[in-house]
């Protein structure tokens, strides 16, 4: 299985780190779809401050890609939800410890004016091949 990115000419450079346009994926055998995880711990409470929150949220993929059997290198697309633009750089600072500085995947950011649970800052969905 491969993941290509692909970011055409003629199509703008968002200048954005870590980010693609699309992906490619060839010779799948299996799809993980990951509901959206938020930065909740394992004894149910909820993680303090943004970058805490972030870093669990994604922890908690990192577990569900092992439970499936895949690695951060399987992940196809990733969908943010944050409710406030402030936290981008909290976010991007968890992504980049996530996946490396260098990894490129194809994301999704939208601003919302909040989660289910007023204390969430962020959550996170995930797509994964392998």
């Amino acid at each position: 299985m491969t993941h290509t990115p692909l970011d055409p000419d003629g199509m703008a450079v968002m200048g954005t780190p870590n980010y693609t346009h699309a992906m490619v994926t060839e010779n799948v055998g299996r799809w993980l779809h990951i509901a959206g995880q938020v930065g909740v711990l394992p004894d149910g409470s909820t993680a303090s401050g943004t970058l805490a929150q972030c870093r669990q949220a994604f922890a908690n993929i990192g577990a569900l890609l092992d439970a499936a059997g895949m690695t951060k290198d399987d992940v196809a697309h990733l969908r943010i939800y944050l409710i406030d633009r402030d936290d981008i750089l909290a976010l991007r600072e968890a992504r980049s410890e996530f996946f490396g500085a260098d990894k490129v995947i194809p994301s999704t950011l939208l601003l919302v004016s909040g989660l289910v649970k007023p204390e969430w800052r962020v959550e996170l969905e995930i797509v994964a091949a392998r």
